[in-house]
């Protein structure tokens, strides 16, 4: 469980205070789940308003002249056309293509790029950039905020109450708005559970007053990082750590679209040849979704086979989806074995399961776009 050796994020008295069960996570006691349980706080995501703490994740400010192209030597994307009021998912590239973090960079106003990374991450990934940053670009690390999470069909309706703008924002776009009474927010409309919903950094300071608002509407409950798991394989967003690493390309990992498409021209990104190449050949290994079919569910680690029962590729995430009624699995195979309808097994507790190839997110994705 928790220790002394653990950070603290600002709510942590407030997850005590609301019962929650805490355990370490990514070098922090962390909310993993409240009174209500798993199956509540995850239907209540989907039904209304989940309010999660996510400040153990890692901020900063990437500013100077240069700060796009010092960017965009260690990621795929395009950021130097990055408009304000944009965000774009992107990933950091070791030299043989391999994911070193997923992360979130967005343009809320001029100032540069706020960059949002994940908090087992986020000391490597400072000092990664860092140490590749041309004079005049300085990043700046972001200690004295919180940042939270409000997802699901009702997120919008509750915020635009506290945050004057925020309901005229659109999937992916970020914004620097003032609300509950003159706090300075940076929002950006996206999240991690496949619903619509805000991330919406905040000075610490302010962080318990804003919880309890937020809190304070009948619409809105307390979610911990157990129906964060659940919400979030769903959806078929990866884990870091789990589903991704340093030796997965985003291709292998489904996440092609993170590359742009005049990166892919110029190939002028770390790992380029060996991207580029899965990308016009097919790589040896495809992120592969699974419905188990029967029997337990199929944890990380799991073998996948096939017909005859050979291996041919291993689980990175599993677990029940509370919304489907059966466990659900994401993992790695061959390409030839990743299209949806197949037939395979999953060899749990040493029996093997029948499961089934689907197309991902297992549940659709609630996001709301800009027409």
């Amino acid at each position: 469980m928790s220790g002394p050796e653990l950070k603290r994020t600002p709510l942590h008295a407030a997850h005590l205070a609301a019962g929650a069960r805490m355990s370490g996570f990514a070098g922090y006691d962390m909310p993993i789940q409240y009174p209500d349980g798993v199956m509540k706080e995850h239907a209540w995501t989907r039904d209304s308003a989940g309010l999660f703490d996510v400040s153990h994740m890692g901020q900063a400010w990437l500013t100077g002249e240069g700060w796009a192209g010092a960017f965009e030597a260690v990621t795929p994307g395009d950021f130097a056309s990055l408009r304000p009021g944009r965000q774009k998912y992107s990933v950091l590239l070791n030299g043989s293509g391999g994911i070193l973090d997923d992360l979130m960079a967005a343009r809320p106003d001029d100032r540069g790029l706020f960059i949002v990374v994940n908090g087992a991450c986020k000391d490597d990934d400072f000092r990664f950039l860092e140490d590749r940053l041309p004079a005049g670009v300085r990043l700046e690390r972001l200690e004295d905020r919180a940042l939270l999470a409000l997802q699901g069909p009702q997120a919008a309706a509750v915020l635009a109450a506290h945050v004057p703008g925020a309901a005229d924002l659109a999937f992916m776009d970020s914004a620097a708005l003032t609300g509950f009474s003159g706090v300075d927010l940076i929002v950006s409309r996206s999240g991690y559970t496949g619903e619509d919903g805000y991330e919406i950094s905040l000075p610490e300071s302010e962080a318990f007053r804003v919880w309890d608002l937020l809190l304070a509407d009948e619409r809105v409950r307390p979610v911990g990082l157990g129906a964060r798991d659940s919400l979030r394989l769903e959806a078929g967003l990866p884990l870091y750590g789990h589903d991704v690493d340093a030796s997965v390309s985003p291709v292998e990992a489904g996440l092609a679209f993170a590359i742009s498409p005049s990166r892919r021209r110029r190939g002028d990104f770390p790992g380029a040849a060996r991207i580029l190449a899965e990308l016009s050949n097919a790589p040896t290994r495809a992120r592969i979704a699974l419905k188990v079919l029967e029997g337990a569910p199929a944890r990380e680690g799991a073998v996948i086979v096939d017909g005859k029962g050979d291996e041919i590729g291993v689980v990175t995430s599993g677990g029940f989806s509370p919304t489907l009624g059966h466990p659900i699995a994401i993992g790695f195979a061959p390409p030839a074995f990743c299209a949806p309808g197949q037939r395979l097994g999953v060899v749990v507790r040493g029996r093997t399961w029948p499961v089934e190839t689907v197309d991902l997110p297992f549940v659709p994705h609630r996001y709301v776009r800009r027409r």
